[in-house]
């Protein structure tokens, strides 16, 4: 990755996102994402580093992984450090020593689910907010949602806290990533459809106090780099809800005609369903916007949104997984732990042109996790983050080759063949 580490300024002749290639008679495509801090080439993984690092490895690592960007998330790095430290430090990238673009999410998926304390059940409809407050669990709800914003209690201490599409949204730009996402209410697939209805529209409204709050900050802070800003769709797995709701954020447009410069498809999404849902919302988004899927990086998923219009897309699986001892390989996933391994003295993958394939045997790594050791987590990690960058590099060079269908049959042949 050649990233400059201070930002330059973008030309103001110069698209924020430039369509290269189309795969022919599909929403399939590759491009180009424009930042201050250098160029994204799509479709492109975003590496996860939560809380302003990928857990286990140095940054300097994941930009030798081939990494092109990173995304943190607002709701962890405000309630630790804090945004003013960041802002401080220089902003994101310059505090966690990483050159390259940044992503920040809004904070609204951990809000709710976090929040809520209960993993990913969050409420089902509002009627049942009252009564469902203290749980049968005996366990009081963390998160209160109303149409102004969310009043949540941290999952580190308890304290009291409230975001607002305003409040993320002056989180996000202390914070200084290059692009950032609108507040959005995350809602899952056992909500009832009324209240799947209700959300869409409060996060439609969301949407235009996010970017009419940041046309203001960015106003007053004419010194800082151009900070792209998405609207998130939502709608779960209803295709009137996610069709109105992509349509309801392309007519959002500040008083210069100005809307937003990118989109993030959102929610729940029922993995049978993945590539319908990104269809539907692709469908009525303006081509020349990219579009950000959250939270996916499993082979097949990987090709099925991309077939379906997905630019960019993250995941914390990978290094998650990795610190549990399960890998990638390309005939499988499979958990290093495993007995077999203990006198394995191959790579991971033998395929696999990463550090910890060039260096260390399953044997080491099968006894590192044995013992409890850190590095475990550090030489799994990236490995598992390698194998996601390569395998997107890979289907991003296959697009304008005429080779997407042929890499997709190949790839997901050997991936899901066999259990090792």
């Amino acid at each position: 990755m050649a990233a400059p580490s201070t930002p330059r300024p973008r030309d103001s002749s110069e698209p924020f996102f430039t369509v290269e290639s189309h795969l022919p008679g599909r929403l399939g495509r590759s491009g180009v994402i424009h930042t201050p801090h250098g160029d994204i080439h799509t479709p492109a993984f975003i590496a996860v580093g939560t809380q302003a690092t990928v857990k286990a490895v140095l940054p300097e690592m994941i930009e030798q992984l081939g990494a092109q960007a990173v995304l943190a998330n607002a709701y962890h790095l405000y309630l630790q450090p804090g945004p003013d430290v960041v802002e401080e430090a220089g902003g994101l990238g310059t505090f966690m020593n990483w050159p390259g673009p940044t992503f920040t999410d809004s904070g609204g998926f951990q809000v709710m689910s976090l929040g809520v304390g209960f993993k990913k059940v969050l409420a089902m409809d509002t009627e049942r907010v009252q009564a469902d407050d203290i749980m049968a669990s005996g366990k009081e709800r963390l998160a209160h949602v109303d149409d102004d914003g969310v009043t949540f209690r941290s999952h580190l201490n308890g304290s009291t806290h409230r975001f607002t599409p305003e409040v993320s949204i002056g989180i996000q730009h202390q914070l200084g990533a290059d692009i950032i996402f609108a507040f959005d209410e995350l809602t899952t697939l056992v909500n009832t459809r009324g209240y799947q209805e209700r959300s869409v529209r409060r996060t439609h409204d969301w949407a235009v106090r996010c970017l009419a709050e940041h046309r203001r900050l960015s106003a007053l802070r004419p010194d800082k780099p151009p900070q792209a800003l998405f609207g998130v769709v939502q709608g779960a797995q209803y295709e009137d809800l996610r069709r109105q709701a992509a349509r309801g954020l392309t007519e959002i447009v500040d008083p210069d005609g100005r809307g937003f410069d990118g989109y993030g498809i959102g929610g729940a999404l029922e993995k049978q369903n993945l590539a319908t849902i990104v269809g539907w919302v692709g469908e009525e988004l303006p081509d020349d916007k990219p579009r950000h899927l959250l939270g996916i990086s499993e082979p097949d998923d990987l090709f099925a949104a991309v077939e379906a219009g997905a630019d960019t897309f993250d995941c914390v699986s990978p290094s998650r997984v990795a610190r549990n001892g399960a890998v990638y390989s390309v005939t499988g996933r499979f958990n290093i732990t495993g007995a077999r391994y203990r006198r394995d003295f191959t790579p991971i993958d033998a395929e696999c042109d990463c550090y910890t394939c060039a260096n260390y045997t399953r044997a080491y790594l099968h006894h590192l996790f044995k013992a409890k050791e850190m590095l475990a987590s550090t030489l799994c990690t990236i490995h598992n983050e390698r194998f996601v960058i390569r395998l997107v590099d890979d289907i991003r060079a296959a697009i304008p080759a005429g080779r997407f269908d042929e890499l997709r049959e190949h790839v997901l042949g050997r991936y899901y063949a066999r259990a090792i």
